[in-house]
């Protein structure tokens, strides 16, 4: 009697708990064509602007762009061709794929100092070579 009670009240929590919470509804097409372009402009942002700002850009009508960002707007991003220099505007919702390439400050001062170590212990190197004999 007991345990039919208890499972009893347990199912009727249960069913209270479930109706007081919202339904978890997926996001529409819109929703997440929105969501892509925010992170596409975030990611865009985090390249910056100039030449060395690469990118590489698939549109969602197959054409594909590939250059250096030279401005980016509050919409859309201009990408300039390497080789002929002509510039594409590019709006952020018709972006399906980008890819950038850039190196940050941080991978810049290291690599900087890793050859600088190493150019002067092969400068030490050198010279403990000619003193030596």
């Amino acid at each position: 009697m007991i345990k039919k009670s208890l499972s009893f009240l347990l199912a009727a929590a249960m069913i209270f708990t479930l109706a007081g919470t919202p339904s978890v509804s997926a996001r529409t097409k819109a929703e997440k064509e929105a969501g892509f372009a925010a992170k596409v402009k975030a990611n865009v942002a985090k390249l910056g602007v100039g030449k060395n700002a690469r990118i590489a850009v698939k549109l969602r009508d197959k054409t594909k762009l590939a250059g250096y960002i030279s401005q980016t707007g509050e919409g859309s991003f201009v990408v300039t061709d390497l080789k002929t220099g002509a510039n594409t505007e590019v709006p952020y919702p018709q972006v399906a794929a980008a890819k950038g390439q850039n190196l940050s400050t941080g991978a810049i001062i290291a690599i900087s100092a890793a050859v600088a170590v190493g150019v002067t212990l092969l400068v030490l190197f050198l010279l403990a070579l000619a003193y030596s004999d």
